[in-house]
């Protein structure tokens, strides 16, 4: 008979666990994203132009350098910093300088922002700057878009398709 009890209070405590796990799994309620709004995520990672010109090395510079190591031409590794803008229906929302990653300063710079707006239509404007101009922009988007409430928008950035891409 003592045994009969040791294992009914056994299996209430696993009862009464296993109603505490299947609770809380399931309750509260919770919603991390609001029910009318939309998401526009600014998601990019580019390498900038290269931090000064290449220059051609002299013959006394060759010769004083290990026979593996002449290379004609000197060409720093640091990039500069990427100049990025990014405004929704004439209000800037993002606006910053983001330097290169890596020890050397020679990867690409990386930002990733998000943004919660209203559904429906907004004008979007994003601008890139990758070289060492001081005004202006090298890329511009400009795009009318339609986000329904729940929907998301990815801004990426791919030079060699053209420049900013929106993905629904």
């Amino acid at each position: 008979m003592n045994m009969l009890f040791r294992y009914a209070g056994q299996a209430l405590v696993y009862l009464i666990f296993a109603a505490f796990l299947g609770y809380f799994a399931s309750a509260p309620v919770y919603n991390h994203f609001p029910a009318d709004k939309a998401l526009i995520k600014l998601s990019l990672a580019h390498g900038a132009a290269r931090e000064g010109g290449c220059r051609r090395r002299t013959q006394e510079e060759l010769q004083k350098l290990a026979p593996n190591m002449r290379r004609p031409m000197d060409c720093p590794r640091q990039r500069l910093p990427v100049v990025i803008e990014f405004e929704i229906d004439g209000v800037t929302l993002y606006s910053a300088s983001e330097p290169p990653t890596g020890l050397s300063g020679d990867g690409p710079s990386r930002i990733y922002q998000r943004f919660t707006v209203s559904a429906g239509k907004h004008d979007i404007v994003a601008r890139l700057r990758d070289s060492d101009r001081t005004e202006g922009f090298d890329f511009e988007k400009k795009a009318t878009i339609e986000l329904k409430a729940q929907q998301s928008l990815a801004i990426d950035f791919r030079q060699e398709m053209g420049g900013f891409l929106l993905r629904w």
